[in-house]
């Protein structure tokens, strides 16, 4: 490789490694500060792809390059401004549970999608000059002979950004100083330009870290959430916020703690409920999404001799031990496990007396846009299962919940109904941290009543007619199997700003001759096969953020083994095009729960063939067509214009369910083999 080359290499996967440390540092610190943008994550993953792909295509025109510090600015700004905004939706359908807890008196706007468009337009703008970098480098390559070498580096340079950022994760570091990294790298691209704008680039970037800074109000960030804990006021416990809303309140719920308000009292008068109701003290609890510990000290406090508590954030617990009023997580009573609720349900062969589910994120919504929280594989019908099979004889389930609307009610009443046969008990009492709590197994069957049998068997009826959430439907907070008017304006107000911004910065690509429809179909397709991979891995292994980050790195992987095997070694077209079709068959046709089997090896082995086949094979399918085109560029542009419309088309899942999301990218995938065979065809015509 001649030093032009190398360097060009060098340069590529450097503004790789930047590209993916800014995307995930945009989700991140975007989300934390303007809530909305929390419950929609995609919206910076979208408008990314779309700002690279706009970027690719612009190869070889004036540079851009000047725009990206100045749209990082504007996007500092702006989300620094909408920090101190309230959005809000009286919508019942699009209601999000945005509680301003740290900015009382800040004006209030009764609408969500302006910072959702803001953040999406400045987002797309601030990858425009990045993906002309690596479209330029792309064609660098390409005139070299050695396409595939060029999408290799662009690889790697991801896959660093993806670790970099899972160990600043780990570390508990700050956003100022995540922005600090990929400015800091991006520093180079000036350098190898020109000294003097490198100058004033520093000082840019140093104006923006400070800015970064001085806006941040949390105290510490956890994988997943921007926290910040304080004694209110009057009160007794202790509330915490996550990204500036209520997330929890620990509360002084030992008997002997001093009630000094009516907010303490109220929720201390709830959370022994289910110890009162049972028949004798329950020997062992577990507790599931145990949070700071409240639900850990209501059980010791009613003689539980052994509790598991089981909470996903490593911060929370942190915080749990050092500020919970009863300090519950002392207790030698206690086990204290990090891990996601629904994982440790199904690995553990413990048995138990009472398995309380926690409010865990009850008081958070998922919105059309988002991808799966970290609740939704525990509400779902499956879980319930679950959780029976691990309950006592004459053991029982408690689940506390703060409904918002009678259809999340109506789900949780009947997964229940169809889990243990019989519908549950309800208590129907406002305790401000909660205002329903489900009964359910054999340790409640006494309270049961001809009277209350007819009052549960008329609500039974009725919620009969929802749709129950599963492993394959998780979306306990979504109405029904359908697609809102919400979701279709915010896609109609993106198609409007993706045109714009394609007709400024490339006008030429509005001529049909140069839609590189191949490529666009593998964008969508493979953002769709991506999709569903990434959320099932997180049901076979547990939605932490350790797995996302392990999922997302093999993925990248795997298609950089792709890559390399088809510069080495390349196979005919037509068998890989076989092997991806019967690799996404295999997948469609192999139900979720045969992946979780006991034993890490076996599953280990299992998640590899499920998920790494379709990818490594849709890799070389991507690498043997993409390195017989001339303008590699355009190719790229075209295959991250996929993604985007991928990423819109993705709220299928909605609809169809998570499974039927495999055939939507096989229909994808299918289209686009028989464009390459109708381009084969006309080539051989001439």
């Amino acid at each position: 490789m001649n030093s032009s080359l190398r360097r060009a290499g060098i340069e590529l996967t450097l503004t790789s490694f930047i590209v993916l440390f800014q995307e995930l540092t945009l989700i991140r610190w975007m989300g934390a500060q303007v809530r909305v943008l929390a419950y929609f994550p995609n919206v910076v993953l979208i408008s990314a792809f779309l700002g690279l792909g706009i970027g690719s295509m612009r190869a070889g025109k004036r540079s851009l390059l000047w725009l990206w510090p100045l749209s990082i600015v504007l996007l500092t700004v702006a989300t620094l401004i909408m920090n101190r905004i309230a959005f809000t939706s009286r919508s019942m359908t699009e209601h999000l549970w945005l509680l301003y807890y740290d900015i009382p008196n800040a004006p209030v706007i009764h609408d969500v999608r302006p910072p959702i468009v803001i953040a999406f337009t400045l987002t797309a703008i601030s990858f425009l000059a990045l993906g002309q970098i690596v479209g330029e480098r792309l064609q660098e390559f390409s005139r070299a002979g050695v396409p595939l070498r060029g999408y290799m580096a662009d690889l790697i340079g991801s896959l660093i950004g993806v670790i970099a950022f899972a160990i600043t994760s780990f570390t508990k570091t700050f956003p100022a100083f995540w922005f600090a990294v990929f400015l800091a790298t991006g520093l180079w691209l000036f350098l190898t330009r020109n000294g003097r704008a490198a100058i004033v680039y520093a000082v840019v970037a140093i104006a923006i870290v400070a800015a970064v800074s001085k806006g941040e109000r949390s105290m510490v960030y956890s994988p997943y959430y921007a926290l910040r804990a304080f004694h209110p006021p009057g009160m007794g416990g202790i509330q915490v916020l996550a990204n500036g809303s209520l997330h929890q309140y620990a509360a002084p719920l030992a008997p002997g703690d001093p009630v000094t308000n009516t907010y303490d009292a109220v929720v201390r008068a709830g959370y022994p409920i289910p110890y009162r109701l049972l028949r004798r003290a329950p020997n062992r609890v577990l507790v599931l999404g145990a949070g700071t510990g409240n639900d850990v000290a209501t059980a010791l406090a009613n003689g539980a001799q052994h509790v598991d508590a089981v909470e996903i954030d490593p911060i929370i617990i942190e915080m749990g031990r050092a500020l919970h009023p009863d300090r519950p997580y002392l207790s030698p009573r206690v086990r204290v496990i990090n891990d996601d609720a629904r994982a440790f349900l199904r690995n553990t062969p413990d048995r138990y007396d009472l398995i309380v589910f926690g409010t865990l994120d009850s008081m958070t919504r998922l919105s059309a846009l988002s991808n799966v929280r970290l609740d939704n594989f525990v509400y779902t019908i499956d879980c319930i299962r679950t959780a029976r099979s691990r309950l006592t004889p004459d053991g029982g389930v408690a689940l506390y919940f703060m409904v918002g609307n009678k259809s999340i009610y109506m789900k949780l009443f009947a997964m229940l109904t169809d889990a243990f046969e019989e519908p549950p008990i309800v208590i129907h009492e406002n305790h401000r941290l909660f205002n329903e709590i489900f009964f359910a197994g054999p340790a409640w069957e006494y309270l049961q009543s001809p009277e209350s049998r007819g009052a549960e068997e008329r609500v039974r009826q009725a919620a009969a007619t929802v749709d129950i959430p599963t492993d394959d439907w998780p979306y306990l907070y979504l109405q029904g199997r359908t697609i809102s008017t919400f979701y279709l304006s915010l896609v109609a107000i993106f198609v409007v700003i993706a045109a714009g911004m394609l007709a400024v910065f490339v006008p030429e690509m509005r001529r049909a001759r140069r839609f590189d429809g191949e490529m666009f179909l593998f964008g969508a397709a493979f953002l769709l096969l991506e999709t569903k991979l990434v959320t099932q891995m997180s049901l076979v292994w547990g939605t932490t953020w350790i797995t996302s980050a392990v999922v997302f790195a093999a993925i990248l992987l795997m298609i950089l083994l792709g890559t390399i095997l088809m510069q080495e070694r390349a196979i005919p077209y037509p068998i890989a095009a076989v092997a991806l079709f019967l690799a996404l068959l295999v997948t469609y046709a192999t139900p979720t729960e045969w992946l979780l089997v006991r034993g890490v090896p076996a599953r280990l082995a299992l998640s590899i063939l499920f998920a790494g086949a379709p990818v490594f094979f849709a890799s070389i399918c991507f690498a043997l067509r993409f390195k017989e085109r001339s303008e590699p560029n355009l190719a790229f542009g075209w295959n991250l214009a996929g993604a985007v419309v991928g990423g819109f088309i993705e709220i299928l899942v909605v609809v169809v369910g998570l499974r039927a999301l495999t055939l939507v990218a096989l229909i994808a995938y299918l289209v686009a083999f028989l464009v390459e065979r109708r381009e084969v065809a006309a080539g051989a015509a001439r």
